[in-house]
């Protein structure tokens, strides 16, 4: 109406039918309806619900009618088509880390698939208490068939093959002065049992291991300790140097470098 009253009063201004403050005023009035409209658009517009990004919704966590305070969820929103996988490893990868490079991802959800991917960010600091280095890596993820928050095994080439010597995580104690295993130690003949056939001494002998790369539960070791020794993986709290000791090999720890925890 104030638009339809203010285009009247411009033709009647210019046949000088209506003086000038008339058509001041009637083109003052439509400013006002115009600022009116665009004030409760506004609140219409705060009333409506817009993604920011295109995604897929989860569960609703309101219901209709229900009122709402300002930053109560409503439900969440992610994007699919691409996913980061966050992942740490030892502060000694990063000499043969870099961006671009290409990683391999698996998971137990999809057995037997394989999803490739590259790194894009490498943390500039390194956590204080594993030494470790956060590593982000990208991947498309045409089928949004890996979700947020699933575990993965992320795999990476670098470099060439290497011969190392490795022990699973349970043998070796990481402590602030150092990295330690115990060893057995062979300290020669003892008692005759039944059969009239001596019986080994043996005992635990603490030593300092420098570890290198993990992969699963398999510690790379670089010194300390050589390839044919015996190694003490389980009741470590319970030894000190020269303490005798009795091997039981009823339980073996896995060699697997993902073992699958299972009851004993």
């Amino acid at each position: 109406l104030a638009r339809i009253t203010y285009q009247r009063s411009e033709a009647q201004y210019k046949a000088n039918a209506v003086s000038r403050q008339t058509l001041d005023a009637d083109k003052a009035n439509l400013d006002v309806a115009v600022a009116n409209v665009a004030e409760q658009q506004a609140l219409v517009n705060k009333k409506t619900i817009r993604a920011p990004f295109s995604g897929r919704l989860g569960i609703r966590a309101v219901d209709p009618g229900q009122y709402l305070n300002a930053g109560t969820t409503i439900t969440t929103l992610q994007a699919l088509d691409t996913v980061f996988v966050d992942f740490f490893l030892p502060q000694q990868a990063l000499a043969v880390l870099k961006t671009g490079q290409t990683v391999g991802i698996k998971t137990d959800i999809y057995p037997g698939r394989d999803f490739t991917g590259e790194i894009t960010v490498i943390n500039p600091k390194v956590e204080l208490d594993t030494r470790n280095v956060q590593v982000r890596a990208t991947l498309k993820n045409p089928g949004h068939q890996l979700l947020p928050g699933m575990y993965a095994t992320v795999s990476i080439v670098t470099g060439s093959a290497q011969r190392h010597v490795t022990l699973p995580r349970s043998a070796i104690s990481f402590n602030p002065f150092g990295a330690t295993v115990y060893l057995v130690a062979n300290q020669g003949s003892g008692a005759k049992d039944a059969n009239n056939k001596s019986k080994l001494r043996l005992s635990a002998k603490q030593a300092f291991v420098s570890t290198g790369e993990t992969r699963g539960d398999q510690i790379a070791v670089i010194s300390g300790v050589n390839e044919g020794d015996t190694v003490v993986t389980s009741g470590q709290i319970k030894l000190r140097n020269g303490t005798p000791i009795v091997i039981d090999n009823s339980v073996q720890p896995s060699n697997d470098a993902a073992p699958q925890p299972i009851d004993q």
